[in-house]
């Protein structure tokens, strides 16, 4: 998969959770097989196990805090408040700092636990444009003429 397909899917997963009333289970799966790298490669794992069990119970707010633990383990909650009929998450990397200076990112929604969602595939979205690089990677041919030289201007 391309990084911009990839990137596409997962702004579409965004616009999805958005546009959803609840957290089901089927939105839930379907969030951990388009947005999840990490999960797939811990199938065994208690933590994908407790991801599964928290779903099955659908307590739904520890389902995605428990998700994200797993997926972002560099990323944290730095805010969670409700505030007119909706919920509002910040995930961070450095939240030791003040709000100001914190790039966080933020998800909303009248769910709670679709809040902490969508504020998750924000993040990856963000982590998915952060793996291209930023210029070509392919290495310019070196011109048959070049020979590099030293020369120290000692007077």
């Amino acid at each position: 998969m391309t990084a911009a397909l990839e990137r596409r899917d997962l702004l579409l997963l965004g616009e999805r959770i958005r546009a959803a009333s609840a957290a089901t289970r089927p939105l839930m799966i379907e969030i951990i097989d388009r947005a999840c790298r990490r999960l797939p490669s811990l199938r065994q794992s208690a933590g994908t196990a407790r991801v599964m069990s928290l779903i099955d119970v659908e307590a739904w707010a520890d389902a995605a805090l428990a998700l994200m633990e797993l997926e972002l383990p560099l990323w944290q909650v730095r805010r969670i408040a409700y505030d007119d009929g909706e919920w509002h998450c910040a995930l961070s990397r450095q939240r030791e700092l003040p709000d100001w200076l914190d790039s966080a990112v933020e998800g909303r929604h009248a769910d709670l636990a679709l809040s902490l969602m969508s504020a998750f595939a924000e993040v990856q979205v963000l982590t998915a444009e952060a793996a291209r690089p930023s210029v070509p990677s392919v290495r310019p041919a070196r011109d048959p003429l070049y020979e590099p030289i030293g020369c120290d201007n000692v007077g």
